[in-house]
């Protein structure tokens, strides 16, 4: 690594730690701790009509507080169209949507994102998968509640993760 690099990656990290962004914290070596936190995504899905409906919260349960988390949606079949996604959300790819969730204090709830989207064709069943894509880099030590894979048979029912 060049010296100009070095400095400047210096002097970045040393900016990071006076303003707190990111809520890292000194190590004993000097160097930024990442936060640690406890995401985790719950709610239901259900499919029927030809709509695909996602409603979930995302939890963290602490111990740091987080600025944002960013969940990725991941459907089995592509939506039909061009969705009407809510304020937060954009499509990632084809069968692919991310929804920030806000700020998320410890112990605290993001907002509630729900989709409604028409699916292509009329599948007897699709599949969901939930995941957090991004949690501005803290440290998540328990993923099974932020990784959900949901089978949605078409039957107009609820399937809850």
């Amino acid at each position: 690594m060049s010296v100009m690099r070095r400095a400047l990656s210096a002097g970045a990290a040393a900016v990071f730690l006076m303003t707190g962004s990111g809520a890292a914290s000194a190590g004993a070596d000097g160097g930024a701790v990442a936060p640690e936190s406890d995401v985790a995504h719950h709610g239901h899905v259900s499919l029927g009509d030809g709509r695909l409906r996602i409603s979930l919260t995302t939890r963290n349960h602490g111990p740091s507080d987080l600025e944002d988390v960013t969940v990725r949606l991941s459907l089995s079949v592509a939506p039909a169209g061009v969705p009407l996604l809510p304020r937060g959300c954009l499509r990632a790819g084809e069968r692919d949507v991310l929804c920030a969730t806000g700020p998320l204090r410890a112990d605290g709830l993001g907002r509630k994102v729900g989709l409604e989207l028409l699916v292509a064709g009329l599948p007897q069943e699709v599949v969901v998968r939930v995941g957090t894509a991004w949690n501005g880099g803290a440290s998540d030590r328990d993923r099974h509640n932020d990784e959900h894979e949901v089978l949605v048979p078409a039957t107009g029912d609820r399937y809850v993760f």
